[in-house]
């Protein structure tokens, strides 16, 4: 575990090399796990020569993703400590979440429509399916 704790946080900390050092307008941490996307593409490749190399971090990644509630402690209490700003925004910031939320559910249906038809799958082809079984 401490291994992928290590790999994972290598690729954050690379992430952030890469984007604090070009300058770049995106968080280190997303190029870190766009970097960590990668290398886990060429997993098969990777475990010829490191046998555990995928399942190590699969059971690590498991365990993050378990205990995922914790990682939200740190910003609840940066919004606490910040509540005057909460105070002077909370309007704009509502509005804001409750209009993103819903573009975000209006994209992704249309993100499923578009590739559903250019898949040529369907609910009805599902269900059809199910029916002659």
């Amino acid at each position: 575990m401490i291994v992928s704790l290590t790999v994972i946080l290598l690729c954050q900390l690379l992430g952030e090399i890469v984007t604090r050092g070009f300058g770049w307008p995106l968080p280190g941490p997303v190029l870190g796990m766009l970097l960590l996307l990668v290398a886990l593409s060429f997993r098969d490749r990777i475990r010829t020569r490191i046998p555990e190399f995928g399942r190590a971090l699969d059971a690590t990644g498991k365990g993050l993703l378990a205990h995922l509630s914790l990682l939200f402690i740190p910003a609840s209490v940066g919004v606490i400590q910040r509540f005057d700003v909460l105070a002077e925004y909370g309007i704009g910031l509502g509005v804001a979440l409750v209009i993103s939320t819903f573009v975000t559910l209006i994209v992704t249906v249309v993100a499923f429509v578009v590739v559903s038809r250019l898949t040529g799958s369907s609910m009805e082809a599902a269900e059809e399916g199910k029916a002659r079984e």
